[in-house]
């Protein structure tokens, strides 16, 4: 009865287990002309320092419904990820400019305080795309370099200014069953992918490749924002020029977020997306992190070894003393009356002369 029992369970695991391979990002997501696509949020994180900040903990613009978190692997949490989800919201191939965000509340004292340490800290924002970060590019003395984020603000004559307009550019690829099921290794593979809309496999649809954000400090009219609701149309045209800053944020005056979003067709396939952020120029190694680690590393371990050793010789001592009290009852066994016993009925060599004498 037990046999058949585990002949059923295995049946069972092996019919499931094509449900059990997939690791989020690792295949391909199909999305048709107008799906929504949404925009996730990372902590905020500096190239000079080491502590995360949610990215909610400066004054930008929340979602209608609420901050919710998303689901987050072992690795994430232990990198001190904490995403979740953001306002930013895209349709498939579907161009947008003009869009308001949203016009945060005057700013308090702590407020502005905050935002100028994030940004002498050189705080980085980390937007997520379909699973790909936001990757911004920069051109000095015609050298190209990619980053990951964006900066909160720059710092310019003392006066601190944030990226209050942000232009989006997503690269999108066609949809290509042939060549998905052939990055899977398996023609049945295709038919676990999920779609962004509620169509067949035979719609049409496009893949997200690249994701690339380039950040702007644009002037905005307080008065017009004022009947804004969220995602309404700015009424006036916005000049994102990323070689000048205009307004610089003052306490007791609020900030104007908006942003655009362009679609381009791309050759990059999906298999290669990622290259771009291996290529990554200008990174720079945080060696105060890795000996931290390994200072981490070398005294948990030593603090291992204490113990196994203690433990280790406890139990020799106890294993030695086991074996003298073995020892020693052993000798006491052989000593006294027990060993005059092979005597007693040992016949001697003259029994004749023992008589006379007794």
């Amino acid at each position: 009865m037990a046999s058949f029992g585990i002949w059923v369970l295995t049946i069972f695991l092996v019919f499931q287990s094509g449900y059990g391979f997939y690791l989020p990002g690792s295949y391909p997501h199909k999305y048709k002309v107008g799906d929504p696509l949404s925009v996730k949020v990372n902590s905020l994180t500096s190239i000079d320092t080491e502590m995360p900040f949610s990215y909610y903990s400066l004054p930008f613009c929340k979602p209608a419904e609420g901050v919710k978190d998303s689901a987050e692997n072992l690795g994430e949490l232990l990198m001190g990820d904490r995403i979740e989800n953001s306002p930013y919201r895209f349709k498939m191939y579907t161009n947008e400019t003009l869009i308001f965000l949203c016009q945060s509340g005057k700013l308090s004292a702590d407020e502005f305080k905050l935002l100028k340490e994030r940004i002498d800290e050189m705080y980085q924002v980390n937007l997520i795309l379909d699973n790909l970060p936001a990757i911004r590019y920069t051109v000095k003395e015609g050298f190209v370099s990619r980053w990951t984020g964006y900066p909160i603000g720059v710092k310019f004559q003392d006066m601190y200014y944030v990226f209050n307009h942000l232009k989006f550019k997503v690269l999108v690829h066609k949809y290509e069953e042939t060549n998905v099921a052939r990055v899977m290794g398996t023609g049945d593979a295709v038919d676990v992918f999920p779609s962004g809309g509620k169509g067949g496999s035979d719609v049409p649809g496009y893949m997200v490749v690249g994701f690339e954000v380039i950040p702007c400090s644009v002037m905005h009219n307080g008065n017009v924002v004022k009947d804004l609701k969220m995602y309404d149309k700015y009424p006036s045209e916005i000049k994102c020029d990323t070689t000048t800053v205009t307004v610089p944020i003052k306490e007791g005056e609020p900030i104007v977020f908006t942003y655009e979003v362009a679609f381009e067709e791309s050759d990059i396939k999906w298999p290669s997306r990622w290259d771009a952020y291996l290529k990554m120029e200008g990174s720079k190694v945080h060696w105060f992190s890795i000996l931290n680690s390994l200072m981490v590393i070398t005294f948990l371990a030593g603090i291992v070894l204490v113990i196994f050793l203690r433990t280790v010789r406890r139990d020799l001592t106890r294993y030695e003393e086991l074996d003298k009290e073995a020892q020693a009852q052993m000798n006491e066994e052989l000593s006294g009356w027990k060993l005059v016993v092979g005597d007693v009925f040992r016949a001697p060599s003259h029994p004749a002369l023992l008589c006379i004498m007794v």
